[in-house]
């Protein structure tokens, strides 16, 4: 039985414009960078740093974040691509069965990651001449922050659920119980959107909406955690002397955030990937992943510490 206070989560896919829709998850992608710039300014104009190279290190991480993701995605949870579908890989296209528009769809954070980081050995070299550890431990703060409205658009997006729950905070995922083609041929109706609707509203589907198992919303578990990371960036790099133990704020970052991964992972559905095999399967894939980052994390905060007491 549904519990009266569960949720049916059917949102539109965003503003419709009338020339363009402007979807929620794109926008996510939007506020995340244009807030975490904004994030950065100060810290750059405390930092006697130039805009000019502010406006390079985004550009920069932005490519990188959006390369990272992709590629991760694919060579943690669906490398088949790279033989069956190989244009899908980096193109917001699938070939499969027949050329078609996706958009960039199946974005990975760990790879974004790894390319960021990777990124900032670029940046430090070229745009800003500083040592690594200096651009890291500014860098993540924006990051943390994009970390909450890419989790938000996600949710939106109606992806990344989490597993099934009998807690009255469960959310109902209708566009993750059917696809848009289930939809139109459930309320013969042609256009998806009307059709989602029809099956949330309508009492003649009532079956089908029931039908509908609520599921951990692990994406906002996550978002609201990653708040808190962002907050607790933001006061030891402002009110603190955090900022001068190089590596610090950067170790601190990846043991927040993943952690929280950790965690939220046991009540994510599976997203594939190489849990699949036996020796792996005692975690979820995004769990092993995460174990590198806390472990290094732990590292850098340590060895600032030392550091700082020398």
């Amino acid at each position: 039985m549904i519990h009266a206070l569960n949720m049916v989560w059917n949102p539109s896919e965003g503003f419709d414009l009338g020339f363009f829709l402007l979807r929620f998850y794109s926008l996510s992608w939007v506020l995340a960078f244009g807030l975490g710039w904004y994030i950065m300014k100060p810290i750059f104009n405390r930092e006697n740093e130039s805009i000019e190279a502010l406006d390079k290190l985004f550009i920069y991480t932005l490519v990188a974040t959006m390369l990272g993701a992709r590629l991760g995605h694919v060579i943690f949870y669906q490398p088949e691509l790279f033989s069956e579908d190989p244009w899908s890989v980096l193109l917001p296209i699938s070939t499969k069965p027949s050329i078609h528009f996706t958009g960039f769809a199946g974005l990975a954070s760990h790879g974004a990651a790894i390319a960021i980081i990777a990124t900032m050995f670029y940046i430090q070299k070229r745009v800003i001449k500083r040592s690594f550890l200096w651009i890291l431990d500014r860098i993540v703060i924006p990051v943390s922050l994009g970390a909450i409205f890419i989790r938000l658009g996600n949710f939106f997006n109606s992806e990344i659920v989490g597993t099934k729950t009998d807690s009255a905070f469960g959310i109902q995922f209708l566009r993750d119980k059917y696809s848009p083609t289930e939809a139109m041929q459930i309320t013969q109706i042609g256009d998806k959107n009307e059709a989602y609707n029809t099956i949330a509203s309508n009492p003649q589907f009532s079956d089908f909406l029931a039908a509908v198992t609520p599921k951990h919303p692990a994406q906002l578990y996550e978002a609201i955690s990653y708040v808190f990371v962002f907050a607790i960036l933001m006061f030891l790099y402002w009110k603190t002397e955090a900022r001068n133990k190089a590596g610090y704020l950067f170790g601190l970052f990846l043991i927040l955030l993943w952690s929280i991964r950790f965690v939220v992972e046991f009540v994510k559905e599976s997203q594939g990937g190489f849990e699949e095999y036996p020796i792996f399967n005692s975690l979820s894939t995004g769990q092993w992943l995460s174990i590198p980052f806390i472990i290094i994390g732990f590292y850098f905060v340590f060895k600032a510490k030392e550091a700082h007491k020398a």
